[in-house]
């Protein structure tokens, strides 16, 4: 390792840490996730925009050392590669195991799918789902050393999914995606933005030996929109829910019943109740959180 080496590793080591200090209890493997991914090879030369304060600010030089800072980077467009923190917090929730299978929603070009890849290890499993297709190109390309990786250039909302463990979203959406809710194994954990006009959060939904789910606010975040998951007569009550500031009373999730008193809000078919479930096991459901 020559010195310019070691010190864009020394940079890394450093930000791995920065970025998964937050995480408590802290997540096994997933310091090192992040220090063994490069994550100058996912977001393209450089110089680069880092997405600052609803903003983007050029780094002066392409020297990747400016990369290791727990900034949102522009990919293209109002498109951006995630800020490393948020998305620490997020994937610790939930609480990736060697072996798992992983859907990725929302993928870009591949830097949070090595992460996730890297904690299921070689007996694990991630497909990583991309709509636009340079991007997906570019995550094609980017995990091409990664066996246990697979990319789809599609919509990962309409067709029926794989079974998985967990699904990570990275695109905003107005109501949980019933797709994405049937492709869970028992005990599956599902992440995803919930969001209306702005900026919403992560809402971690675990799956039991029966209904209800399990649901729980982890933080929150603001993320594109994901394409087919967009209701917009919906939007402006989800908003009015958010601006209550209580969505950590959130507990569970209620498919095709009557909502009760416990509503914090109702969808088409769905609502978020404060009530518990006591009958799941699921690790889930004592997840600490942020929001």
């Amino acid at each position: 390792m020559n010195q310019d080496q070691q010190r864009i590793s020394a940079h890394r080591q450093f930000f791995a840490e920065v970025v998964t200090a937050l995480v408590r209890p802290p997540a096994p493997g997933l310091t090192a996730a992040f220090l063994d991914t490069p994550r100058e090879r996912f977001v393209g030369p450089g110089p680069w925009d880092a997405f600052v304060g609803g903003a983007y600010v050029r780094t002066p030089l392409n020297d990747p050392a400016f990369l290791y800072q727990d900034v949102a980077v522009r990919l293209r467009d109002q498109i951006n590669n995630g800020q490393p923190s948020l998305h620490a917090v997020c994937i610790a929730s939930l609480r990736v195991a060697g072996g798992e299978r992983v859907i990725h929603i929302g993928a870009g070009t591949g830097y949070y799918t090595a992460v996730l890849a890297r904690l299921v290890g070689p007996s694990g499993r991630v497909v990583a789902y991309e709509l636009e297709s340079d991007l997906a190109e570019r995550a094609v390309h980017n995990l091409a050393d990664f066996p246990n990786v697979e990319v789809r250039s599609e919509s990962a909302v309409g067709p029926t999914l794989t079974e998985a463990d967990i699904i990570y979203v990275n695109a905003g959406a107005t109501h949980p995606v019933r797709e994405w809710l049937s492709a869970l194994r028992p005990l599956g954990r599902l992440l995803f933005p919930l969001m209306s006009q702005g900026p919403g959060a992560m809402l971690h939904i675990t799956r039991g030996n029966a209904l209800p789910f399990a649901a729980k606010f982890v933080c929150g975040a603001m993320f594109i929109a994901c394409v087919g998951a967009r209701d917009e007569t919906k939007a402006a009550a989800l908003f009015s829910a958010f601006s209550r500031g209580d969505a950590a009373r959130v507990r569970s999730l209620q498919l095709d019943s009557p909502p009760d008193g416990t509503t914090w809000y109702a969808g088409d078919r769905w609502w978020l109740s404060t009530r518990e479930v006591v009958d799941q096991s699921a690790e889930g459901n004592n997840l600490p959180h942020r929001f």
